[in-house]
């Protein structure tokens, strides 16, 4: 009798076998990458749509995609401190800087969402302090960005 797929499901294992700290690397590459053309296409909606459920399904799907980089992130840190520091190739340094601004987007994103979840009165003072978290947040995503750039420059496989 074939197996169900709830059972085929649950038979799946709960995580990725490990990898290497590269394939790792280039994964992290890959969803820092989508995390910034889904900001450009949320901006996109906001400046030329109307219509309110699209901008709340992009901006979800943003937020799943700051999960994932949140795990690969996650997982990338704990292959590198597993394998420890094996030589100096370029990938690495290049990694490791898309490493540090991927947690500094992400430690960013996290400040904005909560300074405006504590947003409870309009004084100028706290719009002021929320205008700068969201400045510190775009500054870290176009760190992002050309962290990532600079990684697919020396890996451009990588896709």
């Amino acid at each position: 009798m074939p197996k169900s797929k709830s059972s085929a499901v649950a038979a799946a294992p709960a995580s990725d076998p490990p990898s290497s700290p590269e394939a790792l690397a280039d994964a992290l590459c890959r969803s820092a990458a989508e995390c910034c053309r889904q900001h450009d296409r949320v901006a996109r909606i906001v400046e030329r749509s109307e219509v309110e459920t699209e901008l709340a399904f992009a901006q979800q799907f943003c937020e799943l995609l700051h999960t994932g980089l949140a795990k690969l992130l996650d997982t990338y840190e704990k292959a590198v401190a597993h394998e420890g520091a094996h030589g100096d190739e370029p990938w690495r340094q290049r990694a490791n800087a898309l490493r540090l601004a991927s947690r500094d987007y992400l430690r960013r994103h996290n400040a904005c969402d909560q300074a405006a979840r504590k947003l409870q009165r309009h004084d100028s003072q706290l719009l002021a302090a929320l205008a700068m978290e969201f400045e510190f947040e775009a500054s870290a995503l176009l760190a992002l960005r050309h962290a990532t750039e600079a990684y697919r420059k020396l890996r451009p496989d990588t896709v």
